[in-house]
C-alpha cells in the first residue's frame, strides 16, 4: 500500500475534462476503490491500497462522466506481496512486551546501518506496521498490563529510537501504551527520551518531548484514515486522492 500507480492512457482513451477516472482492484474477501489524479492528457496517478492478504487481484480503470454510464476502460492483474518489510514489522508487533525478543533486536545496534538505509528501513517498516491488522487489545507495552512502569525493560519504542527510526516512533506514540513507553527505563536504565538526547536525535527528541508533537513533515507522503468501520476511506494529501475499502 501507498505506492505510486501511474496509468498511461492510450490515445482513444485521451478524452475531455469532465470525464474521471478512478480504479477498481478486487480481491479475494475486500474491493478498493481509489480515485486518480490527471498529471497530463494521457497520464493519470494514483495510490495503491494496503491490501488485507498477499494475492493477485483484478484491477479495473473506469471511467465516469455526469450522465452516462460508467465505463470500465481497461482491466489487468496486480499482485499484493510480503516483502522483508512486512515480515519485520509483523514479527516487532508480536514481540512487543518479549524481552528475549526485544532484548535480540538490539544487535543491529552493534552494526549501525548507513543514515540512507535507515530512512529506507523507517519509510519501509513504518508503512507495513500501518498496513498489519493490529488486535484491539494491542499495546506498545506487550500484552501484560500488569508491570509497573518501575519494572527496567526493554519495549519497542527503545528500539525504535535507538535506530533513529522518526515515521516508526511517531506511529508507535499513536497507539496505546506509546506514551507510557517514554518512561519506562531499560537494564542501563535509559529511557527512550535519554537515548534520543544520547545520540544526538535532535528531531526525535522533540518529537517525544513536546506535548503537541507535529508529525513528522515525510509523514505527509502517506494517506490518512479519514472513516472507518464498514468501510474505510483514506486520503492521500500528497496526491489528493482518495482510497475506499469495503468488504468484497
Amino acid at each position: 500500500g501507498d505506492s505510486v500507480i501511474t496509468v498511461q492512457l492510450t490515445e482513444e482513451d485521451k478524452v475531455e475534462d469532465d470525464v474521471v477516472f478512478y480504479l477498481v482492484f478486487t480481491g479475494s474477501t475486500v474491493q478498493h476503490c481509489t480515485s486518480t489524479r490527471k498529471i497530463n492528457p494521457g497520464s493519470l496517478e494514483t495510490i495503491s491500497p494496503g491490501h488485507d492478504c498477499c494475492e493477485t487481484v483484478k484491477v479495473a480503470l473506469c471511467a465516469s462522466r455526469e450522465g452516462h454510464p460508467v465505463l470500465v476502460v481497461a482491466e489487468e492483474s496486480f499482485q499484493f506481496v510480503q516483502d522483508e518489510a512486512y515480515d519485520a514489522a509483523q514479527f516487532l508487533a508480536t514481540c512487543a512486551g518479549n524481552q528475549q525478543a526485544l532484548n535480540f533486536t538490539r544487535f543491529l545496534d552493534r552494526s549501525r546501518p548507513p543514515a540512507a538505509d535507515v530512512d529506507f528501513l523507517d519509510e519501509k517498516v513504518a508503512l507495513a506496521f500501518r498496513h498489519l491488522k493490529l488486535p484491539a487489545e494491542w499495546n506498545v507495552l506487550g500484552a501484560d498490563q500488569s508491570l509497573t512502569e518501575n519494572v527496567p525493560r526493554e519495549t519497542l519504542m527503545h528500539f525504535a529510537v535507538r535506530l533513529g527510526l522518526l515515521r516508526l516512533t511517531w506511529f508507535l506514540l499513536q497507539q496505546p501504551g506509546g506514551r507510557g513507553a517514554l518512561s519506562i527505563h531499560n537494564n542501563e536504565g535509559a529511557t527512550p527520551v535519554s537515548l534520543a538526547l544520547e545520540r544526538g536525535y535532535q528531531k526525535l527528541h522533540q518529537l517525544l518531548t513536546e506535548e503537541e508533537a507535529r508529525e513528522p513533515d515525510s509523514w505527509s507522503t502517506l494517506s490518512h484514515t479519514v472513516h472507518s468501520g464498514d468501510y474505510r476511506v483514506k486520503h492521500h494529501r500528497g496526491l489528493d486522492v482518495y482510497m475506499l475499502t469495503a468488504e468484497a
